[in-house]
């Protein structure tokens, strides 16, 4: 009879995992939203087989399983102890959870689509909206970080290219935001995390920080414009008559937490705040939202905490990036970015030179590469994903040959012509 019970008490549990997922992991599966931001997939969700929305989840979610393997595995060569509190970044998980509910509030509310159409309105041209799309995410990086950029303008750029029928180059725009978030931070101090540390750690002058970031950022400039001259054709957008309704208080009750979101970022509010605030608000204006955050991408940026730190902690690991470092800092800062992302590296590898120029330059440019070489490419993969999840393979072929290309392109350059 207690075998029974047992086997009952996880039947019950397995069924509250497999009925609550869907719903709180809602990123998993892709959502469309009609004109008065009603889910119509809603409907579809209960139609669906549980055990074929798990094994959906699960491959929709890959990275999350890659990442929750590989701290797994690295947790057998470092055990759980209390320096494990130390590897997450509460300000990082805060302000993600931050944003994307708010980023989903103003969707659900057709924010994003009446900016669009402003867009759209004002670049009659696929080029020349490509172009502009890209360049609001490289200038936002450099003021709001490279992820926060990215969870703000990638689904405009979804709506922009969708309603104008032109989602063939949806891809390409996705990749180029991406790139252009990356590398748009570099300039600034506060462009995205590892300069933030690298800045503090070295006590770098502003002047000189600038100094050594603008070469390669001026560099990026070009690359990326002469992508999307190339490979975007000069076609005539199709412009829709129909008019986009805002609910007036809603919407500015919304961009009031966007602001409270993106001052966070600025650190001129503590985190906590937002995390009470944020929640509180949407609880009782659009609780869907709350439910439609991406918690998959937010337990993707845990498990890969605790990979970046364990690996921080192998003697083995430590003392094979120190005898790199000593023969070529940027070279080697980029390669190991590869590995176990921009913003571990900056970390782990400030422990064992001086030489803060070229690492600086390193964990920049090492941002391009793999989808792991930043934390910000996994945010535009997932969010490539959740609108076109059969064309995966594409988009990672198409991602890498570009992220490469660049990475070339900028060691190169930083090597051979500024003698680096």
């Amino acid at each position: 009879m207690r075998k029974k019970r047992k086997r009952a008490e996880f039947y019950r549990g397995f069924r509250f995992f497999v009925d609550f997922c869907p719903r709180a992991f809602a990123y998993s599966a892709p959502r469309c939203y009609n004109g008065s931001g009603v889910n119509t997939d809603e409907k579809q969700l209960n139609t669906v087989p549980r055990m074929h929305y798990v094994a959906a989840f699960l491959r929709n979610n890959i990275v999350l399983v890659v990442a929750l393997v590989a701290a797994a595995v690295s947790c057998c060569f470092v055990p759980p102890d209390g320096e494990y509190v130390g590897y997450f970044d509460l300000r990082t998980l805060s302000s993600l959870f931050g944003m994307s509910a708010v980023i989903t509030a103003m969707k659900r509310q057709n924010v994003f689509r009446a900016l669009a159409d402003k867009l759209i309105k004002r670049f009659r041209t696929t080029r020349s909206l490509v172009a502009a799309l890209v360049a609001i995410t490289y200038l936002a990086s450099m003021l709001i970080a490279n992820d926060m950029a990215l969870l703000t303008f990638l689904p405009l750029g979804f709506l922009v290219l969708s309603s104008t029928g032109k989602q063939k180059y949806m891809a390409f725009t996705f990749i180029m935001q991406n790139i252009a978030a990356n590398l748009g931070g570099m300039l600034t101090p506060f462009g995205n995390p590892q300069n933030l540390y690298l800045y503090t750690k070295f006590n770098i002058p502003n002047g000189e920080f600038m100094g050594i970031m603008a070469p390669p950022f001026i560099l990026s400039v070009v690359l990326i414009t002469l992508c999307c001259i190339i490979f975007v054709k000069n076609e005539p957008l199709m412009i829709s008559d129909e008019k986009i309704e805002l609910n007036g208080k809603r919407t500015a009750l919304y961009l009031a937490l966007f602001a409270l979101a993106i001052a966070i970022v600025f650190r001129g509010i503590p985190y906590w705040i937002g995390l009470i605030i944020i929640p509180a608000v949407l609880f009782f204006a659009d609780r869907h939202a709350l439910e439609s955050v991406d918690y998959p991408l937010l337990f993707t940026f845990v498990f890969f905490f605790i990979f970046a730190g364990n690996m921080a902690r192998m003697d083995a690991v430590r003392n094979f990036f120190s005898a790199l470092l000593s023969k070529n800092t940027l070279l080697f800062s980029a390669l190991s970015c590869q590995c176990i992302s921009n913003v571990p590296s900056a970390i782990l590898l400030s422990q064992f030179t001086g030489n803060y120029a070229e690492l600086l330059i390193g964990v920049n440019v090492g941002g391009v590469g793999t989808l792991i070489a930043s934390l910000a490419s996994l945010i535009t993969f997932r969010e490539y994903v959740k609108h076109d999840p059969k064309s995966t393979r594409r988009y990672i072929a198409e991602f890498s040959a570009f992220n490469f290309g660049f990475l070339i392109i900028l060691i190169a350059f930083e090597q051979f012509v500024m003698k680096v």
